[in-house]
């Protein structure tokens, strides 16, 4: 089941992070980034959790400032032991929807261009993202940033 996070998700959240591989400095800016949200600092961005007796899957989207209609997914993410059951395509696909029956244009996503984050990109190009730029050693020496684009029609 897909839904809208409550502040009762916040220790699920960070323990899926966690389980995904989050280092301890991105943990803590997630725990943030959730307190902002529910105490309203940022009211425009959606967090989603897929819940099936426990969290166990999460995105969060935020819109681009300064633009009309354009979306940042910010984090999707689904827990180890529930990976390859479509439950990452069902999350993307439903705030896809979401943002599109909102009237929004354009949903981007960033990762890293690492050869080991290829099933990343994999997943958002069967998705029909686009790949739409490359900034070279964005992350670090030797780590790209890789930006996807769809269009919300």
């Amino acid at each position: 089941m897909i839904r809208s996070i409550a502040p009762d998700d916040t220790t699920a959240l960070i323990a899926l992070v966690e389980a995904i591989g989050f280092e301890p400095h991105e943990t803590e800016e997630l725990a943030l980034m959730l307190a902002d949200h529910f105490d309203g600092k940022n009211s425009q961005d959606i967090w989603l959790t897929d819940d099936d007796d426990g969290l166990v899957g999460v995105a969060y989207v935020a819109p681009e400032r300064m633009t009309e209609g354009t979306w940042n997914l910010y984090l999707i993410a689904v827990h180890p032991d529930r990976q390859q059951q479509g439950r990452g395509a069902a999350l993307l696909a439903h705030v896809e929807q979401m943002l599109a029956q909102r009237g929004d244009r354009v949903l981007l996503v960033e990762t890293s261009g690492l050869e080991s984050f290829e099933y990343v990109r994999s997943f958002y190009r069967k998705s029909g993202y686009d790949e739409e730029a490359r900034i070279r050693e964005f992350y670090k020496a030797g780590e790209d940033k890789i930006v996807f684009r769809k269009a919300l029609n």
